[in-house]
């Protein structure tokens, strides 16, 4: 009676096929990795390579693997339907917006390029080549020339975005590799570029100046400025309801931020801080000031609006309000935010003034007037001081000259005395 093979043992032989009149040789081994527990026979599986020391080696693997218990069956999936599956079920701890940009990127750019390649077939030297492509090539872009004619544009990525999408990829992948459908993570062999620091563009003093003078006769005007001379994020300061702005103590409790989303799923709400640190901010008393003035205009708001307004009905759902609302009490649309700041920047003299520089303004100021590093961290919701010394640690020409002045006044008072 012939012996049954024992699990893991496995057999190479050499094969020639033809195709269109030519020949071509191949080596294959099969191998055991168990039994059928209803007719007892063997289950095989069969690799294939170029050369017999390729396949040998192939074989030893996969029969070491199923002697130890490890091995498992090869996954069948394309790139495009685990990025699928881990976008719909393995980001669920993640936030809304993370999400939203986990889908983005993979939808724009991973699956374009990868999509159709099994999971199983992908190599580092494909995700080098990956982002090399996003590097020369980027995205394909549909613009209009001066003549109103679409022009189809190739616009690279920056070093920045690749190394995102690279997270993004990885990330999959060493799921991937958990759940057993690949061995191990082809894209932690990657060669990333080089991570450039991008250089901050706060307001000049002078453009400080004019940009509230041209603030003050603007509607979102107070808004603008709170955001100036706080560091609070545009989507913060959208999402700042009066129950965290305390009078009496001068303070801000920072606690949430208001995001859009897709109308299907709720369109405006309110969602966690990012990095979720909740802080407390202690801004100077015109911020204050401006914020009792915008609770005045509001009230007044609401009077004049009667029925049509949308927001609080009582004292106790004003409380919890929205600091800056329309004139009809509803929530104010970033967009509105952002074109009424670029009009006051250009008339400002800081035509190319992003609103998030409003932020990085303040933070320069702040340091500039003698903050330290974890102030700034704290009032601008940093996750680490080292974060915020990185951004912002660079020494300005004005701190420079005082530092200068303060080493004159030590040298001065060492020599007299």
């Amino acid at each position: 009676m012939a012996r049954k093979a024992a699990s893991g043992s496995g057999t190479i032989r050499k094969k020639t096929v033809t195709r269109n009149g030519k020949e071509y040789t191949y080596w294959e081994a099969r191998f055991t990795v168990g039994y059928d527990p209803g007719s007892g026979k063997q289950i095989q599986k069969s690799i294939t390579g170029k050369t017999q020391k390729e396949v040998s080696q192939k074989l030893k693997t996969m029969t070491t693997e199923v002697d130890e218990g490890i091995y498992n069956e090869p996954s069948k999936l394309t790139v495009a339907q685990w990025m699928g599956i881990w976008t719909s079920e393995y980001l669920v701890s993640q936030k809304y917006g993370t999400v939203r940009h986990y889908k983005a990127q993979v939808n724009n750019h991973i699956i374009p390029a990868l999509g159709a390649k099994k999971l199983t077939a992908l190599t580092p030297h494909d995700i080098q080549c990956f982002y090399n492509m996003l590097l020369r090539e980027g995205h394909t872009v549909k613009r209009k020339d001066e003549n109103d004619k679409k022009v189809v544009k190739k616009v690279p990525l920056s070093e920045k975005s690749v190394r995102n999408i690279h997270g993004i990829l990885t990330k999959s992948l060493s799921q991937a590799v958990k759940n057993g459908y690949i061995r191990t993570n082809p894209a932690a062999a990657a060669e990333l570029p080089k991570k450039k620091k991008t250089e901050i563009t706060p307001l000049s003093d002078e453009q400080v100046k004019q940009y509230i003078i041209q603030a003050g006769a603007d509607g979102y005007g107070d808004l603008l400025k709170v955001i100036l001379f706080t560091g609070l994020r545009e989507n913060e300061a959208l999402g700042l309801t009066w129950d965290c702005v305390d009078f009496k103590n001068g303070k801000l409790y920072i606690k949430k931020q208001l995001l859009k989303r897709n109308i299907s799923e709720g369109g405006f709400t309110f969602a966690p801080l990012k990095n979720d640190k909740v802080r407390t901010l202690c801004p100077a008393p015109f911020i204050m000031d401006i914020l009792k003035n915008v609770r005045e205009k509001q009230i007044r708001a609401r009077l004049h609006a009667g029925e049509i307004w949308q927001g609080w009905q009582n004292d106790e759902q004003r409380a919890k309000w929205y600091v800056f609302a329309t004139d009809l009490g509803q929530h104010l649309s970033p967009q509105t935010v952002y074109l009424h700041h670029k009009k006051i920047a250009a008339a400002a003299g800081a035509p190319n003034a992003r609103l998030h520089d409003l932020r990085h303004t303040y933070a320069v100021l702040s340091l500039q007037n003698g903050d330290d590093i974890k102030t700034v961290q704290n009032a601008l919701g940093h996750a680490t001081a080292a974060f915020t010394l990185d951004v912002y640690g660079h020494v300005s020409e004005k701190m420079q000259k005082d530092s200068a002045d303060r080493m004159q006044q030590y040298y001065t008072s060492i020599k007299q005395a």
